[in-house]
């Protein structure tokens, strides 16, 4: 993964917890890195030791961290990072899912090493979407629950996921049912 995810990893923990208790993860996970820099990759295992770290430092269950994480991934980490390509993504939730798929390919003309998951929507209908997601990452589908929790909030609709295929129990991949409120038009 590119340094990005890790430095993010880090801001998201600096800035609910400080950074001595970044130091204590990065500690407890055996990670030596003083400065992530963004454009360098770095190897997955130390994103997952840092997860695995925070996780028993912070005495939560990595699923909440992952879910946490992405939702921070969303309104701090892109904000800041990729502001105009998530505006031109979409102005509301259903056109931001609806263009998903296409988001990484954007992406990865900005980091060429990158090795993004894929997307695909189904199912569209005003409300809701099937979200199929698709990485040769293990463990990750409670990142892309917070991503989505993470899209609803920058977007201000509410928005509900539910995994209803997991890679995990056999699945080929990861299938999401994603749910959302739109206001009424005026």
């Amino acid at each position: 993964m590119y340094g990005m995810v890790n430095k993010a990893v880090e801001d998201m923990v600096c800035l609910h917890h400080g950074e001595a208790v970044w130091e204590q993860i990065k500690s407890e996970a055996g990670v030596d890195v003083d400065v992530f820099m963004s454009n360098e990759s770095y190897s997955d295992d130390i994103t997952y030791l840092l997860v695995a770290a925070a996780s028993k430092v912070l005495k939560m269950p990595v699923e909440q961290i992952l879910i946490g994480f992405g939702e921070h991934w969303i309104l701090h980490t892109a904000q800041e990072g990729y502001g105009g390509l998530l505006q031109a993504s979409g102005k509301n939730l259903p056109d931001f899912l609806r263009n998903l798929p296409n988001f990484h390919s954007r992406v990865a003309m900005i980091f060429p090493k990158l090795q993004p998951p894929r997307f695909e929507c189904a199912n569209i209908t005003a409300g809701s979407l099937k979200l199929h997601y698709y990485s040769h990452r293990e463990g990750l589908a409670p990142f892309v629950v917070g991503l989505m929790q993470g899209l609803g909030k920058m977007f201000k609709t509410p928005v509900t996921v539910r995994l209803v295929e997991a890679k995990t129990q056999g699945a080929d991949h990861d299938v999401f049912d994603v749910t959302w409120t739109t206001a009424p038009a005026a």
